[in-house]
């Protein structure tokens, strides 16, 4: 599965998700204000390329652009704040971003984007390459 980052699971147990790190921010590190990351979910079954990303509150219609360009896979959504008066939150607002490699020979001119209960699901098909190790046969003369 080129381009696709593969985790191992329970690795280390007594680390926090280290994904969840990026996406808030290390303590004391600065980050770009009002740019937030999109959490992802990554697939390769049957010939097609399938990227899930958590993108709830948001309009498909005006908030999300997908852009394809040189195997990369770009995704950017805004949120905006709704609100009048003060008031604790822990949503994020501002724009998200994200940009993941596709595999090797995917098509990206015949990828489709579908956004369900908040879940915007992307799919690329990728046509199977023979790659490996090829097998000579010996023959006795």
């Amino acid at each position: 599965m080129t381009g696709m980052i593969e985790r191992l699971p329970g690795w280390p147990l007594v680390l926090p998700d280290l994904f969840g790190w990026m996406d808030s921010g290390l303590p004391g590190v600065l980050t770009t204000p009002g740019l937030h990351s999109i959490r992802i979910e990554e697939s390769l079954k049957d010939g097609v390329y399938i990227l899930r990303a958590e993108l709830p509150g948001v309009d498909p219609a005006k908030d999300i652009e997908l852009g394809i360009a040189e195997g990369v896979l770009t995704l950017r959504a805004e949120r905006g704040t709704e609100t009048t008066a003060k008031h604790h939150t822990e949503f994020r607002y501002g724009t998200f971003a994200r940009s993941v490699r596709l595999p090797a020979g995917a098509r990206g001119d015949d990828a489709t984007a579908d956004y369900k209960d908040g879940v915007l699901t992307v799919e690329v098909p990728v046509p199977e390459t023979k790659t490996g190790t090829r097998i000579i046969p010996v023959r006795h003369v």
